[in-house]
């Protein structure tokens, strides 16, 4: 297959990069930034630089292509709502033209990464199953939201194939761990380093965290999955806290980690864990990697960056 990766720079995207490689696709990102690749892959491995917004560029960049993987936000959860407008531009109205330019270009499939953690809203039952109403509280998720139902609506207008597939919280190698995202890596990056772990609230908010290789095997799996259900939740079916998250780090470190707890945030549901049942019997797919063997492994990816850099 000539796979498409849009955000394939970044976090989810460069791991997922690699496995359709391994798997012998051609691969072209699409990113905004200049090409990360350093040559390894050589011409398997295609690098296209531009702004999701300026539909020319996407239209390059999907000609030729079997597969889409739309792994593109110009936003986050927590400052999606600081200015809706420019989060309806740039991530809704963006994925409109290259859909649009995707018909267009014979594009077969468009697989999507939802969010697991904010269509849902507050959940009125937990685990969370796809069929849960969906009343986000954030921007983002109703971002998320409207772009699968456009998905849909290029599906029963265009007969585009596609797979929608609401993540919960990835983790692991390679996540940046000094941004405004990815708590279990900040978390790990600051224990190693004995800095203050900085916690919105009391600790006690619960979420789904699933290890990248977990995220990557179902992303692989939707890429020929051909059935009727298009909606998975992807996630790994286990509730933690930040306080539980933090035990286990003090576990794997060794010794006391220093935080500070700060006001709770007011786009922060207090609990959400998916019901991943669906993607068991439909997509077949499970985790493989537990939470714990999962942090392992970043925590010792970690300790060999931090090594390296000496």
């Amino acid at each position: 297959m000539k796979c498409l990766v849009l955000g394939g720079g970044g976090f989810i995207g460069s791991n997922l990069c690699h496995a359709l490689l391994a798997l012998g696709d051609t691969v072209r990102v699409f990113e905004n930034k200049a090409d990360t690749s350093n040559g390894i892959f050589g011409d398997r491995l295609e690098w296209h630089q531009g702004d999701f917004n300026d539909r020319a560029q996407v239209a390059n960049a999907l000609r030729g292509c079997n597969v889409v993987y739309h792994l593109v936000s110009t936003t986050l959860p927590k400052n999606s709502n600081d200015d809706p407008i420019y989060d309806v531009r740039s991530n809704v109205v963006g994925t409109l033209q290259m859909l649009d330019e995707a018909t267009r270009e014979g594009v077969s499939k468009v697989i999507f990464i939802s969010s697991g953690g904010t269509v849902y809203g507050v959940p009125q039952e937990i685990p969370i199953p796809e069929t849960h109403p969906t009343d986000p509280i954030c921007s983002y998720g109703i971002g998320k939201l409207a772009i699968e139902k456009y998905l849909q609506l290029f599906h029963a207008l265009h007969g585009l194939d596609y797979c929608i597939l609401r993540l919960s919280n990835p983790f692991g190698e390679h996540q940046p761990v000094t941004g405004a995202q990815g708590a279990v890596a900040v978390f790990l990056h600051k224990a190693l380093r004995g800095e203050m772990i900085e916690i919105w609230g009391d600790g006690g908010v619960v979420r789904d965290y699933l290890h990248i290789s977990n995220a990557v095997d179902a992303l692989i799996k939707a890429r020929t999955y051909a059935g009727q259900q298009r909606i998975f939740n992807i996630g790994s079916g286990v509730g933690l806290s930040l306080n539980d998250v933090i035990s286990s780090i003090e576990s794997l470190a060794g010794t006391a980690v220093r935080r500070k707890y700060l006001p709770t945030r007011a786009f922060d549901v207090p609990i959400n864990v998916l019901d991943i049942s669906r993607a068991a019997e439909v997509l077949q797919w499970r985790p493989a990697l537990s939470f714990e063997d999962g942090l392992r492994r970043t925590w010792e990816w970690l300790q060999e960056k931090q090594h390296a850099a000496i």
